[in-house]
């Protein structure tokens, strides 16, 4: 399959000249994947049986699980990360995209431009073992704690889609995990939810200046893949479809490839267009009875955009944290490429971090959110309210 031709895309044309490209290997590389780990002794596999008797009622309709092409592992999750030292990296570009995941006070950088080929790191951050994922289809960054009910899991990618989302799978069950809610939906252990993380994308020259320190997810994967290159090239063109047919009904208050920041707090669940926030610099909102502030600053390259990954047009970062600092709601102005807030003037950074001024050092805190395209956010959040 290497070396299928990739132009710019738009619908069904993408399936063999993208999904299957990201799935290729150079000669001598694995192209299936690794063996997945041993099953629990006698237990059914999700990947061999959406609708074997003995699992739990799927949380998803399994009609509407569809294959995206390459074999489970055929686009192989990192399982031994490597990493360089921030202040090290040589090889990224200003605006390039980086995951930006902060556990335990450690924080580590996950490059887009690896990750689109990867889509899943089994990590340990702050000691705690994560699941660092990216989804192209849904330009979508999640992360994961791995443990459940005390016993650590691995991931990997299934092959397969929902909603044109990436589905993992557990190794140790082989049940099935739609990226996006983080709940195994077929399988074994099916209503099983993972504990997401905070993570967000943020442009290589803020990771740097913010987080010298920080290590850096390298390209020394174990696997050939042409790291830097986009082969998605078009795709997140707002008149364009998404490859594969959606669940029904689907919302049509925004085109489905609309960028959108969805937040979900107890319950109250809301998305807030990409265009509103880039219009407005910071936006305050209250959701499930929380304080919040939505950050949006320039210097951050479209992945999805140039036949390079540090080549597309300028989206900007955002960043979504709680307003409250030691028992004071701040408000906050945008202030060139930075964030001023209210009641004492300092200025902060579009990760959250106070870089001067009486508050220097204060830290926001972070809430989980989804920056990705309306499509996905509205199939797995379809009550979801909008602002726009």
């Amino acid at each position: 399959m290497s070396g299928a031709p990739v132009g710019r895309v738009g619908g069904a044309g993408l399936i063999a000249g993208v999904l299957l490209l990201a799935a290729c290997a150079a000669p001598g590389d694995d192209a299936e994947g690794a063996p997945p780990e041993a099953l629990v002794a006698g237990m059914p596999s999700a990947l061999d049986d959406l609708r074997h008797p003995s699992f739990p009622e799927p949380l998803i309709d399994v009609d509407d699980i569809l294959s995206g092409g390459p074999p489970p592992d055929g686009i192989p999750a990192i399982d031994d990360p490597m990493f360089d030292r921030a202040s090290e990296v040589d090889w990224l570009e200003p605006t390039e995209a980086v995951l930006s995941l902060t556990v335990g006070g450690e924080t580590r950088g996950y490059p887009i431009q690896i990750m689109t080929w990867h889509e899943i790191v089994n990590d340990v951050v702050g000691g705690v073992p994560v699941a660092v994922t990216y989804c192209p289809l849904c330009n979508s960054g999640v992360a994961f704690e791995r443990e459940v009910d005390g016993r650590e899991l691995t991931f990997g990618t299934s092959g397969l889609l929902y909603a044109d989302n990436l589905v993992m799978y557990d190794r140790q069950t082989e049940s099935l995990w739609p990226q996006l809610t983080g709940i195994a939906s077929v399988g074994a252990l099916t209503g099983t939810e993972l504990t997401a993380i905070p993570m967000g994308a943020v442009g290589w020259a803020d990771f740097l200046e913010a987080e010298p320190d920080a290590l850096v997810l390298n390209r020394d994967t174990g696997h050939s893949r042409s790291y830097g290159t986009n082969p998605y090239i078009g795709y997140d063109d707002p008149s364009t479809l998404p490859i594969f047919p959606l669940p029904e009904p689907t919302d049509a208050r925004l085109t489905a490839k609309t960028r959108v920041v969805g937040i979900d707090v107890d319950g109250e669940v809301v998305a807030i267009t990409r265009d509103r926030l880039a219009r407005d610099g910071v936006t305050a909102l209250v959701v499930g009875g929380d304080d919040l502030v939505v950050f949006h600053a320039a210097g951050q390259a479209s992945s999805l955009d140039a036949p390079g990954v540090a080549d597309g047009a300028d989206i900007g970062s955002v960043a979504v944290f709680r307003a409250e600092l030691d028992g004071e709601v701040l408000g906050f102005a945008p202030d060139g490429d930075a964030f001023v807030d209210d009641a004492t003037g300092s200025r902060w950074d579009v990760l959250g971090n106070a870089v001067s001024g009486p508050l220097a050092g204060e830290r926001l805190e972070p809430v989980t959110h989804l920056d990705t395209f309306w499509f996905a956010w509205v199939a797995f959040q379809p009550g979801t309210d909008l602002l726009r």
